[in-house]
């Protein structure tokens, strides 16, 4: 069901440094403003929303529904995004649609044909990618769910095909380990514009809308879709080189036998359970 003609959509990106706030009123883009946040998601946001709101002369009040990209990307980022929206539902009562970062990507190469993999930086040297393909009548499949690991992983994403279209900053920051990848399996990497390598609100919204129309908004909670573990395990998990479920086990076999080996008052009923 497609949206009607004055139903305005506010949509934002904040996944990485590239902040992009889109307004749209079912698939035209009234306004779209976009910057390098470089890291200052939390001081540019709320002047980018009103500027798009200025531009297209719509107010909060005229606004009937939210998309938010929910990541994988930056940690901070997606926190400020996502704080925002939380922000206009609970003042404006408004539906989110929440969009994964990737399969919005996806949307910058809407009806392309073969395989599509949206490739972003991480941290530690690695990167998020998923792979997708648009089908003429059911519109895009996922082939391959959002993964993390070293640029060379992308390659994971051909199964079959002999090209793929690889795209995105962490395409830019890691072409030539992954191109070396994809060619070392028999692939071909298809290129594209510099703009499609950004992520994009409008490509947000447009997959927003649909979500909206079809009544998948976001619950009480929204949490971002990190994909990986924080920085904090991860440099734990080096230290210690254990897991972090392993970590746990240990945590309560010596709780254990910390309990088991307190004493027992004299005269008690109290029985130590083995």
């Amino acid at each position: 069901m497609k949206a009607q003609p004055d139903h305005h959509l506010l949509a934002i990106d904040t996944a990485t440094a590239w902040q992009s706030v889109a307004l749209l009123s079912g698939e035209k883009v009234l306004a779209l403003v976009e910057q390098d946040a470089d890291g200052s998601h939390a001081r540019s946001l709320l002047g980018a929303i009103d500027r798009v709101l200025r531009e297209a002369s719509i107010t909060l009040k005229q606004l009937q529904g939210l998309a938010v990209s929910i990541g994988p990307g930056s940690f901070t980022g997606l926190r400020v995004g996502l704080a925002t929206m939380l922000g206009f539902r609970a003042v404006l009562g408004l539906p989110i649609a929440p969009v994964p970062t990737l399969e919005a990507m996806a949307w910058n190469l809407r009806d392309a044909k073969g395989l599509l993999v949206p490739v972003l930086k991480s941290r530690h040297n690695e990167v998020y990618w998923a792979a997708y393909e648009w089908l003429p009548e059911s519109g895009l499949r996922t082939l391959i769910a959002e993964q993390v690991g070293p640029p060379g992983s992308v390659a994971r994403a051909l199964q079959g095909s002999n090209s793929c279209t690889v795209f995105g900053d962490g395409w830019q920051a890691y072409e030539n380990d992954i191109r070396n990848a994809i060619e070392a399996v028999g692939g071909q990497v298809q290129e594209v514009s510099e703009e499609t390598h950004r992520p994009s609100a409008v490509s947000v919204g447009l997959v927003g809308q649909r979500r909206l129309d079809g009544g998948q908004i976001a619950e009480q909670e929204l949490v971002p879709r990190y994909v990986q573990r924080t920085e904090a395990e991860v440099k734990f998990d080096e230290q210690q080189g254990v897991s972090a479920l392993e970590r746990r086990r240990q945590r309560v076999a010596s709780k254990l036998t910390q309990r088991r080996a307190r004493p027992v008052p004299k005269g008690s009923d109290v029985r130590r359970r083995t």
